[in-house]
This record gives C-alpha cells, sequence and structure tokens, in this order.
C-alpha cells in the first residue's frame, strides 16, 4: 500500500472523528512516525482527540520549538501578541531587563522574551510541578539556565517590587465553558490552566494587586486575556492602581493583551 493511499485513509478516520485538519495531521503523523505500525498506533490517539502537540511532543512558538505534553499548556499564537508588544514597547535590545513569567507553563512567553533580550534575566512562576519540568527542559534546550530561574508556587503572595517586565497568559476561561471546549482542550490540557471560575476573571482579580507590587515604578505587564474580557479586565486592573496604556489585538483582530504600566508612561 503507498504512502499517499495510507496517509488518506488516515485523513478519513481523523476527519471522521471530527478532526478538521485530518489530511493535514495524517501527513505530520506519517513524516513523524518513519513506521507503517506507529502511525497506525499514532493515528488511533488523534482520532481520539489528543492534540497533535502532545503526540508528537513538540509546539512551536515565536519561531522557537517547544517540547510539550501531559501537564501542560499547549502554546497558542494567540499569545504571541504579548511578545510582539514586548518588543515594541523596548526597542532596545540590549536592554538589561528583569522578567516574570507569572504561570510560565511550558516557558515559551519567558524563553520568547529571553531571546529577543539577550541581556535580560527571567524568574518564571508556576503551581504545577509537571509544567515547570517541561519549562526546565524548554530552558535547557535554548540554553538560558544561566539567565533563568523557576520557582514552584502559586501566584506569589509577597515579592520586592523589581520587576522591569511581567507576562502572564493566566487561566481566563469561565469553569462551565471548559467541557464544551473541542476536546484536544478539555479532556486533554491541564484544567487549572484553563479555568478561571465562574466568570474567567479569578486570576485577574488575584494578580492585579500582585502585579502592581512587583512592577518597577516604570515597569510594564503584558497580561493576555478571552474574547470579549478587555473592559472586566481593564476595570479590575484599575481598580488595583494600574494603567492600560494598550489593548493589544492578535491576528484575527481579536483584543488579546493589556499592556499595563504603574506610572502611565506612553506607547
Amino acid at each position: 500500500m503507498t504512502d499517499n493511499i495510507k496517509i488518506g485513509q488516515a485523513a478519513m478516520r481523523l476527519r471522521a472523528a471530527g478532526v478538521e485538519s485530518g489530511r493535514m495531521d495524517a501527513r505530520l503523523l506519517w513524516d513523524y512516525a518513519h513506521n507503517p505500525d506507529v502511525f497506525e498506533m499514532l493515528v488511533t490517539r488523534r482520532a481520539a482527540r489528543e492534540p497533535l502537540a502532545y503526540i508528537t511532543g513538540h509546539k512551536e512558538f515565536w519561531s522557537l520549538d517547544f517540547a510539550v505534553g501531559p501537564g501542560v499548556l499547549i502554546p497558542r499564537p494567540d499569545t504571541e501578541t504579548l511578545i510582539e508588544e514586548l518588543v515594541r514597547r523596548h526597542a532596545d535590545h540590549s536592554a538589561p531587563l528583569s522578567l516574570l513569567d507569572l504561570g510560565t507553563g511550558s516557558g515559551c512567553l519567558l524563553i520568547a522574551a529571553l531571546k529577543e533580550f539577550p541581556n535580560a534575566r527571567g524568574v518564571g512562576i508556576d503551581a504545577s510541578a509537571e509544567a515547570l519540568a517541561w519549562a526546565q527542559r524548554n530552558i535547557a534546550a535554548q540554553a538560558l539556565e544561566d539567565r533563568t530561574s523557576l520557582i514552584e508556587t502559586a501566584w506569589p503572595e509577597e515579592a520586592s517590587p523589581g520587576f522591569d517586565v511581567i507576562l502572564a497568559n493566566p487561566p481566563y476561561i469561565p469553569s462551565a465553558e471548559i467541557d464544551r471546549l473541542e476536546p484536544e482542550v478539555a479532556r486533554f490540557e491541564p484544567r487549572p490552566a484553563l479555568d478561571g471560575g465562574p466568570d474567567g476573571l479569578e486570576a485577574y482579580r488575584a494578580l492585579a494587586p500582585r502585579i502592581a507590587r512587583l512592577l518597577t515604578p516604570s515597569g510594564t505587564a503584558f497580561l493576555e486575556f478571552g474574547q470579549g474580557q478587555d473592559q472586566d479586565v481593564a476595570s479590575i486592573l484599575a481598580s488595583a492602581g494600574l494603567e492600560i496604556v494598550k489593548i493589544a489585538a492578535d491576528l484575527a483582530g481579536i483584543p488579546r493583551c493589556a499592556v499595563v504600566t504603574r506610572s502611565g508612561v506612553p506607547i
């Protein structure tokens, strides 16, 4: 049986299972498997709606390769909006910035920022030991161990201010909506990284006062939020004494990133 026939049959099987990108996924799995028996096993996993990134163990973000798997949120293109805005605000890439990534997960935001700013140093925190293991693996793969620290903790209760940049992609999906998401997300990705409480805004309420304390007087935070949450997030941040200087849209034109300061320095 030729490769194309096997791929075509797998594509039909995947589409029947609800995978819209069946043909593309089948081709990627064939290239990844290098063996018909392994290919069949991988197609079975994908037909069960396991995320492709978990099956291959890799996901691209900011043109960098990240190792991912069960226990860590898969990086999304939407989240690149935070790095785009960080680069836009800090034109001097030689700046010795101090970075904090709240809920670092795979480390994609922290690592992308450190690659853009070679004199920066960063701290990533996450409550999940599993997620931090993936972050550590990715940090090592990018040879950034000497510029990073990882801490296993929930949102920091107390810390001295001193971060020029804070990055955060907190959970923001309302609890009741998670089970209605695509099976790849609802069944496989870690719920604590998705669940934002009854209205999706619990993490912002917890983070807003902490961000206000952790930023330097001229520091900037870059925070991701969900579709339609921009006004609510702005109100929560303002109540903590923070100023939103920009709401940035993702590539689809959806408001996605709040650029926040303590000092109100304009973009």
